[in-house]
């Protein structure tokens, strides 16, 4: 019979222990996650730097990281000479609206597509997963006669209406509602409520997380989109962001680099905020949909 009192010290030694090389191993991947995010970083810091820094300095070598002459010129002019209130108003305009679009129409395809039964269903889902692996580049054209053909163009509607349903936020919001328990609406249709109310007393407050994330997908696509305003809009009043910044800050003959890093910085803050505000329901909605 073995002795009880050694059968403890046999696992300890069976069992493999963390020397140096557990330690050293802990090292190398700390200090590559270091260096990714370093590398991650350093471009908008020194965005943010650049912004402040005169084009002399901008253009002078060697290059300097911390402004030497420090200056506010690049803002002000954004704010003063530019308008950027202008654009900024018809970013956040399109963005807001289409955000809303989608959070409305692709739940509503989500829940129709995971929750109810009709002819064609298969048929319709497959269409959507064939719309989303066809690129953008391939509907522009199309896309730019149907809305010139009705007269959309520099418009608001034109730069809102092709992009008010998504096929990934319908993919989205499916893959999460398929998740939900057929039971709860079962019991919904049991005491009385109709379709309608199943969905927004029901669905929809279960759906916060994935709404989030494609609120936040959504929202990044419109706030940063550049081709299609680029020719939908073609007067400086109906401009966005983005395409104010490549206008105003390229000439014909020069780059003004103080301008287009202030302009950058002006662009993506909105964007930050949102994250940050939103990152939690971001995470749960990636991990609850299934998204890699």
């Amino acid at each position: 019979m073995t002795d009880t009192k050694t059968a403890p010290a046999a696992r300890r030694a069976l069992t493999p222990r963390k020397g140096h090389s557990g330690i050293g191993k802990q090292a190398w991947v700390y200090g590559g996650l270091l260096l990714a995010g370093a590398a991650t970083i350093l471009p908008f810091v020194w965005m943010l730097l650049g912004s402040f820094k005169t084009q002399g300095e901008l253009l002078r070598r060697p290059v300097t990281w911390w402004p030497q002459e420090p200056t506010l010129q690049n803002y002000v002019r954004w704010f003063t000479d530019l308008h950027i209130n202008t654009f900024f108003m018809n970013s956040m305009t399109v963005a807001v609206v289409t955000v809303v679009g989608n959070l409305l129409f692709c739940s509503m395809v989500g829940y129709a597509l995971a929750k109810m039964d009709f002819a064609g269903k298969k048929v319709l889902f497959l269409l959507v997963m064939v719309t989303l692996m066809v690129p953008g580049v391939v509907t522009f054209v199309p896309l730019f006669v149907m809305v010139s053909k009705l007269g959309l163009v520099n418009t608001y509607p034109a730069l809102i209406l092709p992009f008010l349903v998504s096929p990934m936020g319908v993919f989205l919001m499916r893959q999460f509602m398929m998740g939900i328990p057929d039971s709860l609406i079962e019991a919904a249709r049991i005491d009385g409520a109709g379709e309608l109310r199943t969905f927004t007393r029901i669905v929809m407050p279960l759906c916060g997380p994935p709404l989030a994330t494609l609120g936040i997908l959504t929202f990044l696509g419109s706030w940063n989109n550049f081709l299609w305003p680029l020719v939908a809009a073609q007067s400086e009043d109906k401009y966005t962001l983005p395409v104010a910044l490549s206008l105003f800050s390229t000439g014909a003959n020069a780059t003004d680099y103080g301008l287009l890093l202030a302009g950058s910085v002006l662009v993506i803050a909105p964007i930050v905020v949102l994250f940050i505000a939103l990152q939690r329901f971001f995470i749960q909605g990636v991990a609850a949909t299934g998204i890699k």
